[in-house]
């Protein structure tokens, strides 16, 4: 399995959705095709934004919700600017 936490970006919403998943492939397509009432179905032009390879789901789920806690689209964007701020989060929630 593929561990991953991940985050979307929508333009037309301009908004950021952090998730994790052990296959990534299978949950973009699920996103891309969502037809419920989930919070991506609000726009089709979802693109990967930024991915955190993670060693296991614990250490994906956690990270996936320090990012959710930080409710900050600055932080997000941070992370691709900043790439040791990744390494810390690696290194905080490993097992």
């Amino acid at each position: 399995m593929n561990h991953c936490c991940y985050i979307l970006y929508s333009e037309k919403l301009s908004r950021y959705y952090v998730g994790y998943s052990s296959d990534l492939e299978v949950r973009l397509v699920f996103h891309e095709n969502s037809e419920s009432r989930k919070f991506t179905h609000n726009a089709k032009d979802w693109q990967l934004y930024y991915k955190i390879d993670c060693t296991s789901k614990t250490q994906g789920k956690a990270i996936e919700a320090h990012i959710k806690r930080m409710k900050s689209k600055t932080y997000i964007e941070n992370l691709l600017k900043h790439p040791e701020i990744t390494a810390k989060l690696l290194e905080k929630y490993n097992e």
